[in-house]
């Protein structure tokens, strides 16, 4: 789950400890909440998200973004950073206290400027891997990352190469997201389930019968619910022991994982939704046997985007910065569309009320805010001090349309919010 109480993180307490610590860490250390917080942090120091899990369409469609406007997100794997630039905003702003995902971000900059085409550009990140990715990075692109950038790529893994060799293979499969999925994948088979053979699929009413006889009664088996059970099985989808807590809403965390999967299986067709590909399928593409032929892609990496991506690539800026601190220092009304992800879910009030205080002071007349949640509701009522909330109106219906037509399927709400005049 994207994205992120990295990014939100206010810099306080003491110098030692890590704006990620700050945020997730909200128990004893010596309590049973206090050492799955920080286990969830030790995990979630490396490469989280190898593809952002939140529906950029879904976002350009409720920021509705314009020239001219300037856009503040947080980056998680970089997908919607640039998926956003289809929409000819004038600056970008993209923030993450991971470096890895800043990391990512930097390197698909640097594909989208110095590669030669398109062909190359869709090798590395919608294809599932080649070696060639990675002579091509040392020819054209290692020399043109800053130092943080190159040292990671370049960096070698532990009993490993460099990490650039990812992408030999199918980058998609690594991160912490990516080892979950396979994890799932393996749980699945164990039950004598496929989860890849739902790609066979013609219609949605075949998805969702291979749902119905092959997916659900999975949630319904003794070890699937044992492990779903604890806070720690769900950190390879980034989700914090405060969060397992918002998203499970009183529920057996294996009933409402059913529900999500669900919509994921069921709601959309497989040729349109690439999540659903690359959760089932591990690829954007299908299978040769598969039943919906094609690629189902992100608009940044649509074919009919390169030149545009090419032309304004420029316009965004990358920043190891928490986007609280980045909106307190930027010039006062100089902000169009904030995207938060679902960073909320991980802060205390005090957090949301410094983020929120300032991006209602960066907010250029008619701003837009847009998040996800867990959990069906917003968690700003009651929290955020009403004399700042009470300056934005929450657009209900249209988050409510927005949460239905979001193909990740992954949260139970999407939020829009805008500046009143």
């Amino acid at each position: 789950m994207q994205d992120d109480v990295l990014d939100t993180a206010t810099h306080t307490g003491a110098a030692s400890t890590t704006p990620l610590k700050q945020a997730v860490f909200r128990s004893s250390k010596a309590s049973r909440q206090g050492v799955l917080e920080r286990l969830f942090a030790f995990v979630f120091e490396g490469l989280v998200y190898p593809q952002i899990w939140e529906d950029p369409v879904v976002d350009m469609d409720a920021m509705a973004i314009e020239p001219g406007h300037h856009v503040v997100a947080i980056t998680s794997g970089g997908c919607n950073v640039l998926s956003y630039l289809t929409a000819d905003p004038a600056r970008i702003t993209a923030v993450d206290l991971n470096q890895a995902h800043l990391s990512l971000l930097k390197l698909k900059q640097a594909a989208i400027k110095h590669l030669l085409a398109h062909e190359d550009f869709a090798r590395f990140f919608a294809g599932s891997g080649s070696p060639l990715n990675v002579e091509l990075y040392d020819q054209l692109l290692a020399h043109r990352l800053d130092d943080e950038a190159r040292h990671y790529w370049s960096g070698e893994r532990t009993l490993a190469g460099p990490r650039i060799e990812l992408f030999a293979g199918n980058f998609y499969r690594h991160g912490l997201l990516g080892r979950f999925i396979s994890a799932a994948h393996l749980a699945a088979r164990l039950h004598g389930v496929n989860p890849a053979d739902i790609m066979a699929s013609k219609t949605l009413d075949e998805q969702r019968w291979f749902f119905a006889e092959k997916l659900s009664p999975l949630f319904d088996k003794r070890l699937i619910r044992w492990l779903t059970s604890s806070p720690m099985s769900l950190y390879g989808l980034g989700i914090p022991p405060a969060q397992y807590t918002e998203l499970a809403e009183g529920r057996h965390m294996a009933d409402v994982l059913r529900e999500r999967l669900g919509k994921l299986a069921c709601d959309f067709p497989l040729s349109e939704n690439y999540f659903a590909r690359q959760a089932f399928g591990r690829s954007y593409a299908s299978p040769p046997a598969g039943g919906q032929d094609g690629m189902a892609l992100p608009p940044y990496l649509d074919a009919e985007n390169w030149g545009a991506l090419r032309d304004r690539i420029d316009r965004v800026s990358a920043h190891n910065r928490s986007v609280t601190d980045v909106l307190a220092e930027a010039q006062p009304q100089s902000v169009d569309r904030i995207v938060l992800l679902d960073a909320q879910d991980w802060m205390s009030n005090d957090q949301l009320n410094a983020l929120w205080a300032a991006a209602t002071r960066a907010a250029a007349p008619g701003a837009r805010i847009i998040f996800r949640t867990a959990a069906r509701t917003s968690p700003l009522e009651g929290r955020v001090a009403p004399s700042v909330l009470d300056r934005w109106a929450y657009g209900k219906a249209a988050s409510r349309r927005h949460t239905a037509r979001d193909r990740s399927a992954i949260y139970g709400g999407f939020h829009l919010y805008e500046l009143r005049p």
